[in-house]
C-alpha cells in the first residue's frame, strides 16, 4: 500500500506520487501491521475477498482517519454485501456532523489516474442541471473535443426527451435520478437519441454515442478574456478543473497574457468546480501572488498522532505572477475543495478586497490520503486531514459565504456563454470589482447537495464516477 500528498481532488482528495506528486510524500506505511500493496487483513490466496477489502478499510481508518473519535465502533462487517456501504457505516458518526459527507470512499486506480494524468474519461461532454421546481434538465456546459458540441448541445439547451421518453415522464417516475439511469452508463459507444431545445428555441434530435475525449480544463472558447467593468480591465478566468495536470500550463499562458495587459483585477469562475491537484491550486495562487513570496497559502493539519506529516505551503515566484489586488470568485453549490482552498487562502491578505459572487460553497475545508491495493484496482480515500489559510481560519462545513469578507448574490445565467459580462454572475463580478454595491448571499441559503442557484441542481448520480467526482455534473 502506498500514499503520497499531491491530490486535492472535488473531495479535496489527495492521491499517488506517480500521479503528478511534487516530492512531498510521507513515507508509504502500511495498514494494520500489513505489507506491500496488499495492504493489512486477508489471507495471501485472495486478497480481493470482500472480507479482507474490508479488513483493509478498517485498519486504514483505525490508523490515519481525521476523526477518530468519530468511527462506528459497532459495524459488524459480515452485514454489508458491498465495500463502499460498509465504509459509509464506519464513518456515519462523522457525517452526522457534517464533517464526512460521502467524503471517504472507495474508487479504482486505474480510471482515476486516467483521469488525472490526461482528463480522459467517456460520455458526451456535458455537465448538466436540473430545475427542482419545473423538473426540466438543462445543459450547463458543454466541453470541446466531446459528441454533444458538434450537434448543436451547448450551454442554456433543454434536454427534452432519452430514447423516446420524454425528461418530464422520467422525472415525474423517477426524479433525476430516472433521468440518471435513461443517459446509461458511462462506457464508450453506449448510445442515445436526444431530443434538446437550443438556446435559440430550435428543436431537434440527435443520436450521440458515448465516446473518450480529454477533458480540456480552461476552455479554449470562452476560458480566457479580458473584460471591462468601467473603471479598467479585468482578467477573467474560467478554470473547470484543477484534477488534470494539463491545467497548470493552460494557467500560466493564461496569467502571462494577464501580466502583459497590467492586469490586478482578476475574476475566477469556479462555479461548478469540484476540485484537483494541490499542485494546481498552490500555482494558482502563486499566479496572483506577486510580491507575496514566501508567505503562507495554506497548512495541512492531520490528527494528532500523525503531526509529524503537517505542513505549511508558501507562496512561491512564477514569471507570469501578477499582482492581484481585487478578487471576485464566482462560486455555486459544486465549488469544492481546492476551489474553495484557493478562495480561503487570500482572506487573510486580500480581506474586503475579496468577494465570493453567486452562491454558497459546498464547504469541505477537509481532505483524504489515497491508499492503493493495486492487486484490487482499489484506491481508499479516507478523509485525513484539514486545511486552514494564514490566519488558521478553515472550519468551513457550512460553506465559504460566513467566512468571507464580502459576498454578492447572483444567478447562473446559462443563457449566457460563459465568458461573456452579459452573464449574469459575471456582470455582478464585474460591479464588485468595479466598487459598485451588490446585494450579499443569504445566511440562511440553501446550498444543498452541489446546488448551483436558481431553483437548479448539477445532475449527479448517488456514487458518482471517478470523473464525475471531480467534474460534478457531468455526463
Amino acid at each position: 500500500m502506498t500514499i503520497a500528498r499531491t491530490l486535492l481532488s472535488a473531495t479535496l482528495a489527495v492521491a499517488l506520487a506517480a500521479c503528478g506528486g511534487d516530492g512531498s510524500s510521507p513515507t508509504a506505511p502500511t495498514a494494520g501491521g500489513g505489507t506491500g500493496s496488499s495492504g493489512g487483513g486477508g489471507t495471501a490466496s485472495d486478497p480481493c475477498s470482500l472480507a479482507n477489502r474490508q479488513q483493509f478499510v478498517r485498519d486504514v481508518l483505525d490508523e490515519w482517519y481525521l476523526f477518530p473519535d468519530l468511527l462506528a465502533s459497532n459495524v459488524n462487517p459480515a452485514a454489508y454485501t458491498d465495500l463502499q456501504s460498509y465504509i459509509d457505516a464506519l464513518v456515519a458518526p462523522a457525517r452526522a456532523q457534517n464533517k464526512d459527507r460521502f467524503f471517504t470512499y472507495i474508487t479504482s486506480i486505474e480510471e482515476e489516474n486516467e483521469l488525472i494524468n490526461s482528463g480522459s474519461n467517456a460520455g458526451f461532454g456535458v455537465r448538466l442541471g436540473y430545475d427542482t421546481g419545473a423538473n426540466r434538465v438543462f445543459v450547463l456546459e458543454s466541453f470541446e473535443n466531446a459528441p454533444a458540441l458538434p450537434v448543436g448541445i451547448d450551454r442554456g439547451t433543454e434536454l427534452l426527451s432519452i430514447d423516446g421518453a420524454t425528461v418530464a415522464s422520467l422525472m415525474a417516475a423517477g426524479g433525476p435520478g430516472a433521468v440518471i439511469d435513461a443517459l446509461g452508463p458511462s462506457n464508450p459507444g453506449v448510445s442515445r437519441t436526444l431530443g434538446f431545445r437550443d438556446v435559440g428555441g430550435v428543436q431537434r434530435s440527435a443520436t450521440i454515442a458515448k465516446t473518450e475525449f480529454s477533458l480540456d480544463p480552461i476552455s479554449d472558447r470562452y476560458g480566457v478574456r479580458i473584460l471591462a467593468d468601467g473603471t479598467g480591465q479585468v482578467g477573467y478566468i474560467n478554470l473547470r478543473t484543477f484534477i488534470v495536470e494539463d491545467a497548470g500550463p493552460q494557467l500560466r499562458t493564461a496569467f502571462a497574457q494577464f501580466r502583459s495587459a497590467g492586469i490586478d483585477k482578476v475574476i475566477l469562475d469556479l462555479r461548478y468546480n469540484g476540485g484537483g491537484l494541490v499542485s494546481v491550486a498552490e500555482l494558482l495562487g502563486d499566479l496572483m501572488a506577486r510580491g507575496r513570496e514566501g508567505q503562507v497559502f495554506s497548512k495541512t493539519i492531520l490528527r494528532p498522532s500523525k503531526a509529524a506529516e503537517n505542513e505549511t505551503e508558501l507562496f512561491q515566484a512564477q514569471p507570469e505572477a501578477i499582482a492581484a489586488t481585487r478578487v471576485a470568485v464566482i462560486g455555486r453549490g459544486g465549488t469544492a475543495s481546492a476551489s474553495e482552498l484557493v478562495t480561503n487562502s487570500f482572506i487573510p491578505y486580500l480581506g474586503t478586497d475579496l468577494a465570493l459572487v453567486g452562491t454558497n460553497t459546498y464547504g469541505k475545508p477537509v481532505g483524504q490520503f489515497a491508499f492503493d491495493r493495486s492487486a484490487c484496482d482499489d484506491r481508499l480515500r479516507a478523509v485525513a486531514f484539514k486545511t486552514t489559510n494564514a490566519a488558521d481560519q478553515g472550519e468551513y462545513f457550512s460553506g465559504l459565504a460566513p467566512v468571507m469578507p464580502n459576498t454578492c448574490a447572483a444567478n447562473d445565467g446559462i443563457f449566457n456563454q460563459l465568458g461573456d459580462p452579459a452573464e449574469a454572475s459575471i456582470s455582478v463580478a464585474l460591479d464588485y470589482l468595479a466598487g459598485r454595491s451588490c446585494t450579499a448571499i443569504a445566511g440562511g441559503q440553501d446550498r444543498g447537495l452541489q446546488r448551483v442557484g436558481d431553483r437548479r441542481v448539477l445532475l449527479q448520480p448517488e456514487r458518482p464516477n471517478a470523473a464525475q467526482r471531480e467534474v460534478p455534473g457531468l455526463f
